[in-house]
């Protein structure tokens, strides 16, 4: 088969808040830049965060980026790297004003000034009294963004290739990475990529679990293409499980809807969380409340029938806060839920949202690895940013609003990286005569497999997997086999066969490529979580109920071949402040 080629500057794969932030700065200097999405821009994942962005503004209460860096530290239950932590929380500022001034529609104060909420982990003065600190457009926050990036990278002349899925990353014998292999959806052609610079911006993986608040697209690709050329995923074990779905149907309501003033209750209609963060509430940080929430239902106090998910009351806020500050949320509950939060609670389980670990980086957005064996290095042409990468800001746990900053400040840093790479590097390097043979393989593989499983059948019982031997609580017994279950799924994704062969915009294709990258985020989280042996941020094991500094203050990492892990230190040095030492965690 003939592979056509095609030379860029920055191929850069996810057209997200981070895709799309560094693609806006490479542009802007004039480099060749392509973005790959498999959806329209504006429909990337980014589009569902929204309850704000966090900036120690003080627009309506007392902050600093000090105390900012305080929670996001705490919130990480430690594992967080405090050097990350310091750069991502002292540029906060900075970024949203910046966003600001591309045009992005933040709500206001009656002052003129931005309009902030409070959310979950967000104190005053190192733990005080709670900080009102996330930017907020209406409950659209990222809708807001993604459309103000867009809008800003066609001014700059980014070229887009909308509706291509990333394959494989393209490597040479000394491990550099010199672009991408990628299909065009609708026709199933493969084109090679080589670029300067790759930057993977190709968001989570939530779909791995069965109950999930993730869109269909966010089957954890860039992990996949990562973990299949040889980078190890780090910190793979720590997986956010929202408080808030919707029961039965997995749509998240915003932590937006406690900042605002709504709160949980259980059958009785007792305000629970009082009972779990005597201070904080139902705006203790994530882990905390989905625990307190699963315990409720586990101890008998859940709603329903089945007494299997608890109300999130808001209608206490009035008609007139619901319809301006959270039309979207009254929108979803409206059409999911079958509930107007105007006279009627939520119904509301944790659910499976956000992924903590990824791709192991800087706070420049290189990806920093060891390639087969030897010491941990910057993988030269590498970079990531977003839910894809773990730079480590979020650790164990991630605060509310801070992954729009995350993407935000690492999408524009990575890219004033690569503006500096490029000034040493400006040429690009060979490609090896076999750049498209893994990618061919595969699809190969997929074509010419016959009497194999069926894609959906062997998808269906990975997140089932997920879902029941990995979940909010974690037991020694079935995190065990958890891992025997995860492997035999794994050898049946090689087993897979494409049953429908025909070329209508390939959608068995994709699919059974996308099972191929969720196969490599699930094992990598089972083995990892069965590896750590000790309750951090969301990772709480009921055989190891204590966070255990002496022993696990560390990042795993996780290679696929050989499903070998290996750990490195936290950072726990900043660049120029003093550490936050690690201690009990109460809100």
């Amino acid at each position: 088969m003939t592979i056509i080629k095609r030379k860029f500057d920055v191929v850069i794969v996810g057209a997200g808040g981070a895709g799309m932030r560094a693609a806006l700065q490479l542009s802007e200097v004039g480099l060749k830049v392509a973005v790959l999405s498999k959806v329209f821009p504006t429909r990337s994942h980014t589009v569902s965060a929204q309850g704000g962005i966090a900036a120690s503004l003080g627009n309506v209460t007392e902050d600093n980026w000090h105390w900012h860096m305080y929670d996001t530290v705490k919130g990480s239950d430690y594992l967080g790297d405090q050097d990350a932590i310091e750069f991502m929380c002292r540029q906060a500022n900075e970024v949203v004003y910046e966003l600001e001034h591309f045009g992005m529609p933040f709500d206001r104060l009656e002052n003129g000034k931005i309009y902030q909420r409070p959310f979950g982990g967000q104190s005053q003065n190192f733990g005080g009294a709670q900080a009102t600190r996330s930017c907020a457009a209406a409950d659209r926050t990222g809708h807001a963004l993604l459309h103000t990036l867009y809008q800003r990278n066609v001014s700059a002349n980014t070229q887009f290739f909308v509706e291509w899925m990333g394959l494989d990353l393209i490597r040479d014998a000394q491990g550099d990475v010199l672009g991408v292999t990628a299909m065009e959806m609708e026709t199933g052609e493969v084109m090679l990529l080589q670029a300067k610079a790759t930057l993977f911006a190709t968001g989570g993986g939530g779909r791995i679990f069965q109950a999930n608040t993730n869109a269909l697209i966010n089957t954890g690709d860039g992990l996949g293409m990562a973990a299949r050329a040889g980078i190890p995923l780090e910190d793979m074990e720590f997986w956010q499980f929202h408080p808030t779905g919707i029961h039965g149907v997995g749509v998240l309501i915003s932590e937006a809807v406690r900042g605002e003033g709504g709160y949980l209750i259980n059958k009785d209609g007792e305000r629970f969380m009082e009972r779990y963060a005597p201070n904080a509430k139902d705006l203790a940080s994530r882990d905390v409340v989905a625990r307190a929430m699963t315990l409720e239902i586990k101890e008998g106090r859940g709603c329903g029938d089945d007494n299997d998910h608890l109300l999130l009351k808001l209608d206490h806020l009035g008609a007139d806060i619901i319809k301006s500050r959270l039309p979207g949320i009254r929108e979803l509950a409206i059409k999911f839920a079958h509930a107007d939060p105007i006279h009627d609670p939520i119904p509301v389980v944790p659910t499976a949202h956000y992924m903590m670990g990824g791709i192991p980086t800087n706070h420049y957005g290189q990806v920093v690895a060891p390639y087969k064996t030897g010491p941990e290095e910057v993988v030269t042409g590498f970079y990531a940013v977003g839910e894809c990468a773990c730079v480590s800001v979020h650790g164990a746990n991630r605060l509310g609003t801070n992954s729009l900053l995350d993407l935000v400040v690492f999408g524009r840093a990575a890219a004033n990286q690569i503006i500096e790479d490029l000034k040493i590097n400006p040429h690009h390097k060979p490609l090896p005569a076999d750049a498209a043979e893994k990618s061919l393989s595969r699809l190969a593989r997929l074509e010419n497999q016959k009497d194999g499983e069926n894609v959906a059948q062997v998808t269906d019982a990975l997140c089932k997997t997920m879902q029941t031997y990995c979940g909010v609580f974690r037991f020694e017994d079935t995190l065990l086999q958890g891992v025997e279950k995860i492997k035999a799924v794994a050898e049946r994704v090689g087993r897979t066969e494409i049953k429908d062969k025909s070329r209508v915009f390939n959608t068995a294709r994709i699919e059974a490529l996308e099972l191929d990258n969720m196969k490599e985020v699930a094992v990598a989280t089972m083995f990892s979580a069965e590896a750590r042996r000790e309750s951090r941020g969301a990772h709480a094991r009921d055989d190891f109920p204590e966070r255990d500094d002496d022993n696990w203050l560390k990042h795993t990492l996780f290679f696929s071949d050989g499903h070998r892990l290996d750990y490195k230190p936290v950072r726990l040095k900043p660049l120029t402040v003093d550490s936050f030492p690690p201690k009990k965690r109460t809100y």
